[in-house]
């Protein structure tokens, strides 16, 4: 016998073959049963609930599939295994209600669907949850950013743009800009909710059913805002899954953004920032390190949650409009796995700022190098002086390359030396106290007062109204989280 006469035999002559079974069977129960086990009970429930209540099944025979159902759903999923007499998860449970109730009744759950609107339906909540914790976890991290901003309105810091120092700022200003962009994600994690919060259920294959079914009904009883009403789009849209893994990926891109900051800000060289002893490992050779392997971690899982998010992304990519396995079976788990990084990367960035410890010296007395607040003598001669901006420009460019020559910071000039220089060009004399401002980091912030600027009273002034909007914010996510759980709790607990 050749080898590809022993892999034939090996295979068996019907399907499934032993590598179909091994490769792609066995692998999709097990992400079947770790998650849509608890989905697709609940849309049984729905299901059976809908179909007493309009007369398409006896409620006395409803009682009994209920019972069967709530009790099979008991079942202890991790002793659940791929069995090769079941195709998958759906038919195996389908075969247990079965010697609960009788095949018959067992068959009467399944009128007026199809595995097609009713697979949307359990991947749409499962994303549902997904969507919900994840954005329990980005308001902990909301408010933590909000207490550290709070806290350090008058903190000085180096902004930097192109990498290199730019201007003075506060860290107060920082951490609400990181706040802010993390407010946007949050929108559009609640814009994908509203998306996926929409229920399949009723289109069947792809046209509905001939049974008198109540699509509305079973909406309610799962907790879906509204129904996808064109039948062929609840089976053939794949948007919501689109606008999820969007939501996903842009969000772990701005993350990671400010994560690569603040590894540089914990840097002995920066020595800005100090990471509580929780979250950082020594060395195994060398006692005197203080590893933020938190941060670091953070960096690398939100790239791996970015890269299952775009892997959905891309498996939907030139697929059929329709019921198609790309959307189903192998593209969820990315999802899945997207967001458990994603969830693991925003607490553990919340656990390392709300213990994140700041070197406020340090950062201000960093402030007054490198020339960063020169714009500002720029601003004066133009402002006070009249000095042509380009022209005023090009003096603090002269004196800011004669700086780096002498070796010196701007702030080590006395205001002769500087107006010595500045007469080379213009005649304009600064003043003694017209100077200290211009170097000075406080000065530079404070008069930047404009709306969305440094100035410690306006940033005082965004934090006020962010903080009141994140009340109401955390409200209505709780408010949702409540009526989710009394609609499942409503749909477990029902009884005819």
């Amino acid at each position: 016998m050749n080898k590809l006469e022993e892999f034939i035999k090996n295979e068996g002559a019907a399907f499934p073959g032993k590598t179909y079974v091994e490769e792609l069977l066995k692998p999709v129960f097990n992400d079947q049963r770790d998650y849509l086990f608890h989905v697709m009970f609940d849309i049984h429930r729905a299901h059976v609930i809908m179909l007493a209540e309009q007369g398409i099944i006896e409620k006395d025979e409803a009682k009994v599939m209920l019972e069967g159902i709530n009790k099979v759903a008991g079942t202890d999923v991790g002793k659940l295994s791929y069995e090769p007499q079941f195709e998958d998860l759906f038919f195996m449970m389908e075969a247990k209600i079965g010697e609960e109730i009788g095949g018959e009744l067992a068959g009467k759950i399944h009128i007026g669907r199809s595995r097609n609107d009713m697979g949307v339906a359990m991947y749409r909540l499962v994303l549902r949850e997904h969507l919900v914790n994840l954005l329990g976890s980005a308001y902990q991290l909301s408010e933590a950013l909000l207490e550290q901003a709070e806290s350090h309105t008058d903190t000085i810091i180096t902004g930097y743009t192109h990498t290199q120092p730019a201007q003075p700022t506060t860290l107060g200003h920082y951490f609400l800009a990181i706040y802010d962009v993390l407010g946007r994600d949050i929108q559009r994690l609640w814009a994908a909710y509203r998306t996926v919060n929409q229920s399949s259920l009723g289109a069947a294959a792809l046209t509905t059913t001939g049974f008198p079914i109540s699509r509305e009904r079973t909406r309610v009883l799962l907790g879906f805002d509204r129904i996808v009403e064109n039948s062929y789009d609840s089976i053939g849209g794949g948007d919501y899954l689109l606008e999820t893994a969007s939501a996903l990926m842009t969000s772990m891109v701005n993350t990671g953004r400010w994560i690569q900051d603040f590894l540089q800000h914990v840097t002995r060289e920066f020595g800005s920032f100090y990471v509580a002893d929780p979250y950082v490992q020594c060395s195994s050779i060398m006692p005197q390190k203080r590893n933020p392997v938190s941060i670091e971690h953070s960096r690398s899982i939100a790239s791996s949650a970015y890269g299952d998010a775009l892997a959905a992304f891309n498996m939907v990519h030139n697929t059929p409009f329709g019921d198609i396995v790309d959307t189903e079976d192998d593209l969820q788990p990315h999802l899945y796995r997207a967001f458990n990084n994603a969830n693991r990367v925003w607490k553990l960035m919340y656990a390392v700022i709300a213990t994140l410890k700041v070197n406020g010296e340090h950062t201000k007395e960093m402030a007054k190098k490198s020339s960063i607040t020169i714009t500002e003598l720029a601003d004066t001669l133009a402002r006070e002086y009249g000095v042509p901006f380009r022209k005023a420009h090009s003096i603090a460019s002269f004196i800011s390359k004669e700086t780096v020559k002498e070796g010196k910071e701007l702030y080590e000039w006395d205001v002769e030396a500087i107006n010595a220089v500045i007469q080379q060009f213009v005649e304009v004399s600064l003043t003694e106290e017209e100077w200290q401002k211009i170097i000075s980091p406080e000065y530079f912030i404070e008069i930047r007062d404009l709306p969305g600027g440094p100035s410690p009273k306006e940033v005082k002034r965004m934090i006020g109204e962010r903080k009141e909007k994140l009340g109401k914010d955390l409200e209505e996510y709780s408010e949702t989280v409540r009526i989710l759980d009394k609609k499942r709790e409503e749909l477990v607990g029902f009884r005819f």
